[in-house]
Formats: structure tokens, sequence, C-alpha cells
């Protein structure tokens, strides 16, 4: 694993126990400018890896609990009257910060959550006319719960898709619980971590993960598996083209974190699921045949073939 990387990963493992695989999905979306959703159960440690990873690199971190009365002048900012000079001043809102933790995304309203589709997409702010741009690096952590429904907003297909990726950090074993415990006896570990790296160390990062190569095979290799939820009998809403992209640019951090400057058909498949299942829809038929997303690609992923040169 690159170096700076691997001080990343360990301080964040200071943190967050037994989730070795979830952190590193949330470095190479890091690494490729990425968006992240993380969808589980409460208290697994979710708010957590968002606080460690602005710590482990000196990065601002704002965090916006989405609950139904919030604004999108909460996120974005606002123009205020200034009584003194007789012209409206900018505020900015909670997405000047180079990590935002929206925490559980689906209780806010649909303009609160539409509110974010411009920052994840163009990192900027438009407000009465002038554009303000969001400071590099820039990263978007939403959280939301599966199991309670009650008072929530589906987010919608246009907005799931501007997630690089969907994890899940899931419970810890006995024996990493046990863990857990003896850390968060005297003090929360995420007081006793400190910066790794710098801004600047990630944007240089994120620069060199896009001079990672890839052979033209695994380039079709990834266009096969998109083109396959398109005409799967049992995917009722294929992956778009910002799917197959998103794929690709993963599958170069996870390479680059290897320290590798190119591509193999391994890195495809270890980020396929991430990457995809949160973008398509089943159909009746699929929901009886794969019972879920994760499970179609899978699936896919057993049917296409694999480049072998």
């Amino acid at each position: 694993m690159d170096a700076k990387i691997q001080l990343l990963t360990e301080n964040i493992g200071k943190v967050i126990i037994g989730k070795d695989t979830a952190v590193k999905y949330v470095a190479a979306a890091l690494l490729t400018e990425g968006h992240v959703l993380l969808e589980d159960v409460p208290g697994v440690g979710k708010t957590q890896l968002a606080a460690a990873l602005a710590r482990s690199v000196h990065g601002t971190l704002s965090r916006v609990q989405m609950t139904p009365d919030i604004m999108p002048s909460d996120i974005t900012g606002f123009s205020m009257l200034n009584r003194e000079t007789g012209k409206f001043e900018y505020r900015k809102g909670a997405a000047f910060c180079n990590f935002l933790l929206a925490d559980e995304i689906n209780r806010a309203s649909p303009k609160a959550q539409s509110a974010l589709l411009e920052i994840m997409e163009e990192r900027q702010v438009s407000i009465d006319g002038e554009t303000y741009v969001l400071p590099k690096p820039f990263m978007v952590l939403a959280t939301q719960n599966p199991v309670e429904t009650y008072g929530t907003y589906h987010l919608p297909e246009a907005q799931m898709d501007r997630f690089l990726m969907k994890i899940s950090m899931g419970y810890p074993t006995a024996a990493e619980e046990c863990s857990i415990l003896e850390r968060n006896e005297k003090s929360s570990p995420i007081s006793g971590i400190s910066a790794v790296l710098t801004t600047e160390d990630i944007t240089d990062l994120q620069e060199q993960v896009k001079n990672v190569q890839a052979a033209e095979n695994v380039k079709d290799y990834i266009v096969a598996l998109v083109n396959a939820t398109r005409t799967d009998e049992g995917i009722k809403l294929g992956v778009s083209p910002r799917g197959s992209i998103a794929l690709y640019k993963t599958a170069k951090a996870w390479a680059f974190m290897d320290g590798r400057n190119f591509i193999t058909p391994q890195d495809v498949k270890d980020c396929c699921i991430c990457t995809l299942a949160h973008r398509i829809m089943l159909s009746p038929k699929g929901k009886a045949l794969y019972g879920s997303p994760e499970a179609a690609v899978e699936s896919i992923m057993g049917r296409v073939p694999v480049p072998t040169e």
C-alpha cells in the first residue's frame, strides 16, 4: 500500500476497529474526489469515521443533522443585509469545509436534499448570481438508517447517482467489540488521534491517482459489467455512464493504494458492488430472483467474462 495512504488508514484504524475494508473504500473515494453514502444501523461508527478522517488530514469538518426542518440555506449559505453599509453580504453555510457530514440524509426534505446536488457535482455554491468555490479537498459523507423508514424521504435516483459509492460498516465481532469497550473506557478514542497528512497531501495524491493507467480490455470489462445491468431482465433501471466512470475512477484509486500504476480486473471486481449496486433498481422479478441490488451485481460479475491478458 502507498505509504501515505497506509498512514491515513492506520490512523483511522485507531478509532474504527475491525472495519479495514470500509476505511479503505472511504480512502479510495477521497482519492477520486468522490462522495460516500454510509448506510447502516445507528451506533456502528459512521459519524466517528467521518470525524477520524477529517482529523487525520488536518481538514475542517461540518456536521449537519438532516432534520425535516433544515433549510437549504443552512447548507449553502445566504445573503444578509448589512445595515451599516446598506448592502447584502454573503454568509457561508455548512458546505464550506473539507468534509461535510450529512447525518441521516433521508430525514431531510427533498428541498434540502437537492441543495446538496450542486455542491456535490460542481463543488461550488451559486447565490444571487455569484459563485463561491468550495475548499479543496471537498467530500460529502452522508449517513442513513436503512431500518427506520417512518418520517423519512426516499433519496431520489438522481441524488443516489451523485454518490461515488455506498458502503455499510456492519456490526463488529465479539473480539472487536471488547476492544471497542477498552478504548472507550476513559475517553473517546477520537480525541487521541492527530493529523498524519495535510489537505495539500490529499490534493497531491488525487492528482497522482489520475495517472494510473488501464489496458483497453480492462476498460471493455468495465463497460461490459455496466451494460449487463441495462440488459438484465431482473433490473428495471441500469447503471448510467456516471456509474461506469465511478467504477473506473475507484478502480484507479484501488490500484494506487496497492502501489500500482495500472488497473487489474481484480481491482474492478473489488470496487464493483460498492459503486454500482446503489445505482440500479430491481424489477419485481429481480427482487424475487436476487433479493437485493448487491446480489444482482454479484451475479453479473459471475456471468461477465474476465479478461485474462
